[in-house]
């Protein structure tokens, strides 16, 4: 019997299409509500972040180093290499490689598009470079964590490591997005898209890998 694609998984990606575009049009019409809810997020996370200089100094270990988009990248390429040295899977490496090529391409895509200025403070805690939405580092942990959950799962892990890994990867996901708006270098609305752009494109690799999949069988 050939190999179908769940209809959930085609529905649950077009609901991922349809709420990343509603939110990138609000903010790239900027949206009064939406900028208006984000600047009270980023007023009252900076009060606390400037009171609480040892937190703030864990988040910023947290965001430049564990969670950094180029330890994440750099994490996906060690998979992708044991990948083609125990398992000579080179088609799943170069999946995995290129799905977070195309995130990183995508990412800075939206954000030259969009150009929307980061939040500016007389007392800044952190600074970031580049436009504000989506937050790359949001995007980037939400493709590597989700790539990985996905192979792991698919290569048959189950029980209590298969919930520790969905538990690091959801404290990981949602710990970077947190760290950027209390560092005042993100509003939260960068973070969700982020978190959405991040996700749908786990979704489209999924299903063109759940493709290839159905044609060899």
């Amino acid at each position: 019997m050939r190999h179908q694609i769940p209809r959930s998984a085609l529905l649950a990606t077009a609901a991922l299409a349809f709420s990343s575009a509603l939110l990138l049009t609000l903010v790239a019409v900027e949206w009064g509500p939406l900028f208006a809810l984000d600047e009270d997020i980023a007023r009252t996370t900076h009060r606390w972040a400037v009171r609480q200089r040892g937190l703030t100094q864990v988040f910023r270990v947290l965001t430049d180093w564990v969670w950094d988009p180029v330890t994440m990248r750099l994490l996906c390429a060690g998979v992708a290499l044991w990948l083609l040295w125990r398992a000579g899977a080179w088609w799943t490496a170069l999946w995995l490689v290129l799905t977070c090529g195309v995130a990183a391409v995508a990412q800075q895509g939206v954000k030259a598009a969009v150009a929307r200025p980061r939040p500016v403070w007389p007392d800044p805690v952190d600074s970031a470079r580049y436009s504000a939405f989506p937050s790359g580092h949001a995007m980037t942990a939400t493709v590597v964590c989700g790539l990985l959950l996905w192979l792991i799962h698919r290569h048959g892990l189950r029980g209590v490591r298969w919930w520790a890994a969905v538990a690091v990867s959801v404290v990981s996901v949602a710990g970077v997005g947190l760290t950027r708006v209390w560092l005042g270098v993100h509003w939260f609305s960068d973070v969700l898209g982020g978190w959405l752009f991040g996700a749908l494109l786990v979704a489209g690799a999924v299903l063109i890998s759940e493709r290839r999949r159905g044609r060899r069988e």
